[in-house]
């Protein structure tokens, strides 16, 4: 019997209750409708800006304001309709036979009758009482009472897919997932009107029934159950509830909160200390989403964290990294395959270099390009971590053999010029190779030489080009025993992402990533590498404890590239100014009211108030009000630092297609 059986999961100390039965009609049926982003759509009430403002009235003075306009109503009608029936009389109503008058006196009735419901039931709010009060009534009263049970109607949830044959019955017959049937659907859309991928479809799921086309890792859901919410229709993961404040937009008050790649496709930045939960939170449950449309077919997701994160067990992900670890199954491929030598070499040696080494990034770049180039056209492949720092420390054997072998190649001419250029600057003290080989001694030990590309005892390396398909990686950064190679790691993955879901070829897949601690991976590279996902049906999830630990230089431009910005409870004044500039201003309406003595009227009005102040020990005064509109920051420093409760976030969003939500006070524990 498995693990994820559900007839051990009510047995098994460490899985999550189990949800509820899942029922695909109810579930593929149930209304979303359109919303802003962040909203949770799946059986969301949009806001209705009427029944909002009458909602507002409590319930004495409505009801109060509607037993008047009753009772004026009643009287009205009375004296109404006996002075106009009074008139029609003396105009000679009397002389008509008995039916006309009795048809012009009853005409009279319903003429007053709807005249004065129409009047006086909008002054008294008539609608809204029924609506609040005598509807639930009404329905109380039904619903107790019995009757014959309704029938629903059926609804064809395989509709899109009867094209596709007689194949397609089998699937009613059988137990179908959130996962299965969107994945289903993907693939149908995938087949468009190719008759040979329209006939492999048909076979597939006439085979397999529900677990056609299934994932490569042949997984239906996720090994251990889920923790979050999600909504694979839509491809949405509910993180909390906004708050019904007033700092929050009406639209979104009391409705889910929800991120989907619509939002995710500007990437979105979270700062905030250590325990506020940005990682329990926010970083599981987006890694989780992203996991669940893998194998659903609909994305490729990256996790970087540190071993001890709790970013999901690997059962999760079909690639686990973990330099240092002897039985971790998969190495990183320091190039990530890229198809262009140049390239490679200058993302390694941004990685390599922290930023206070910044303004040797260009040398550095230009010594890395020099060494990398001639070695992939030499033996037809990039150089291992032991291999690139010998030739970058000016090893002689390694240079001879590589200028023998571009020789006995014929591509000694076109790099010539390069290979010269390195040989001059070995030995000098503003030699970049020199600098870069140190960088590399922190990558080249044996606890991680296992790790990547390169040597006959590598692991199967992981390419970030791979990107195109509906992998699933999660990367075990080694903090605690290596962490400046943990650091340069960071930045490497941050690089070669932002690279790689940029130069897709096929789109379609959203490209999302997780950085769970991106203090060392934000740089001026990454920065430009994050601007480009838009476009790119890509995004990625940066994790900050706090913004100081990048330079200064960095913070505005980090804030300009992402589009989404989220606050959690503790963070310093200095970093919430950021956030509170990025946020800007808004409008709001302020009563001031002063006092001041009264000093008007004559004689006997002084004398009255001299008296009023020898009696009581008060003066009178008059009362000023004066209403005016001011800009306000929508949240200042100080609220972000000091008055965010627990458990709650304040996020602002950005959708690929341009639309904006001010930012949210957001209850994340529900």
């Amino acid at each position: 019997m498995e693990l994820n059986d559900p007839r051990t999961r009510h047995t098994h100390p460490h899985l999550p209750p189990p949800r509820a039965p899942f029922h695909l009609p109810t579930w593929a049926t149930a209304p979303r409708p359109e919303a802003a982003p962040g909203i949770y759509r799946q059986h969301h009430t949009p806001h209705d800006p009427k029944a909002a403002e009458q909602a507002g009235t409590p319930a004495g003075p409505l009801l109060l304001r509607a037993a008047l306009n009753l009772v004026a109503a009643w009287l009205v009608f009375i004296y109404g309709r006996g002075f106009a029936l009074s008139g029609l009389g003396l105009l000679g109503l009397g002389s008509l036979s008995e039916i006309p008058t009795i048809l012009i006196a009853l005409l009279v009735n319903l003429l007053i009758i709807a005249g004065v419901i129409r009047f006086f039931g909008h002054m008294g709010g008539w609608r809204e009482v029924g609506r609040r009060f005598l509807l639930p009534l009404l329905s109380r009263t039904v619903t107790e009472t019995p009757s014959a049970p309704e029938q629903t109607p059926a609804v064809d949830v395989w509709a899109e897919l009867r094209p596709a044959g007689d194949a397609v019955r089998r699937l009613e017959g059988e137990p179908v997932g959130d996962v299965d049937y969107v994945r289903l659907h993907q693939a149908w859309r995938t087949v468009g009107g190719d008759p040979v991928a329209w006939r492999e479809f048909a076979a597939q799921v006439a085979a397999r029934g529900a677990a056609a086309c299934a994932h490569p890792s042949e997984q239906r859901d996720l090994p251990g159950g889920r923790t979050a919410r999600h909504d694979l229709l839509v491809r949405q993961v509910r993180l909390g509830t906004a708050q019904d404040v007033p700092k929050n937009p009406v639209t979104h008050r009391n409705a889910g909160f929800a991120l989907d790649p619509r939002v995710l496709g500007t990437s979105l930045l979270a700062v905030g200390p250590a325990g506020t939960g940005k990682t329990a939170s926010l970083a599981r449950p987006v890694a989780e989403a992203l996991c669940l449309q893998a194998l659903a077919g609909a994305a490729c997701a990256v996790v970087v964290g540190a071993a001890d994160a709790d970013l999901g067990p690997d059962d999760w992900y079909d690639v686990v990294i973990a330099p240092g670890d002897p039985d971790a199954p998969y190495g990183l491929d320091l190039y990530g395959a890229a198809p262009h030598s140049d390239e490679a070499a200058a993302r390694l040696a941004d990685a390599l270099l922290p930023d206070e080494l910044a303004p040797r990034a260009e040398s550095a770049r230009a010594a890395m390009q020099q060494v990398v180039g001639p070695y992939r056209a030499a033996y037809g492949g990039y150089p291992g971590v032991r291999a690139l720092r010998a030739l970058l420390a000016g090893d002689t054997e390694g240079w001879a053999e590589l200028a023998e072998r571009l020789r006995k190649s014929g591509r000694w001419p076109e790099f010539e010029a390069d290979l010269q250029q390195r040989e001059r600057m070995h030995g000098r003290a503003d030699d970049p190779g020199a600098l870069l080989a140190d960088r590399l001694a922190l990558l080249d030990r044996p606890a991680l030489a296992a790790g990547f590309s390169g040597g006959p005892d590598a692991k199967p390396a992981f390419a970030m080009r791979a990107l195109e398909h509906p992998l699933r990686v999660r990367v075990k950064l080694p903090e605690r025993s290596h962490p400046e190679a943990a650091r340069i790691l960071s930045r490497l993955l941050l690089g070669q992402f932002t690279q790689a879901a940029a130069d897709r070829r096929d789109r379609e897949l959203f490209a999302g990533m997780v950085l769970d601690d991106a203090t060392a991976a934000v740089d001026a590279q990454a920065i430009r590498g994050v601007q480009r996902l838009r476009g790119a049906n890509a995004g990625v999830l940066l994790l900050l404890r706090t913004l100081s630990d990048l330079p200064e230089a960095l913070r505005a431009p980090l804030f300009g590239a992402v589009g989404n910005r989220m606050a959690f409870p503790g963070i310093a004044p200095w970093d919430g100014r950021l956030f509170s500039e990025a946020w800007g201003t808004h409008l709001v309406r302020e009563t001031a009211v002063t006092h001041v003595p009264d000093t008007s009227g004559g004689t006997v009005r002084r004398a009255g108030r001299l008296l009023r102040k020898a009696l009581s020990g008060t003066t009178a005064q008059t009362e000023s009000v004066t209403t005016r509109d001011v800009e306000r920051h929508r949240w200042s420093p100080s609220d972000l630092a000091h008055a965010l409760p627990s458990g709650h976030a304040v996020i602002s969003l950005t959708s690929v297609t341009g639309e904006q939500v001010p930012p949210l006070l957001v209850d994340l524990r529900h």
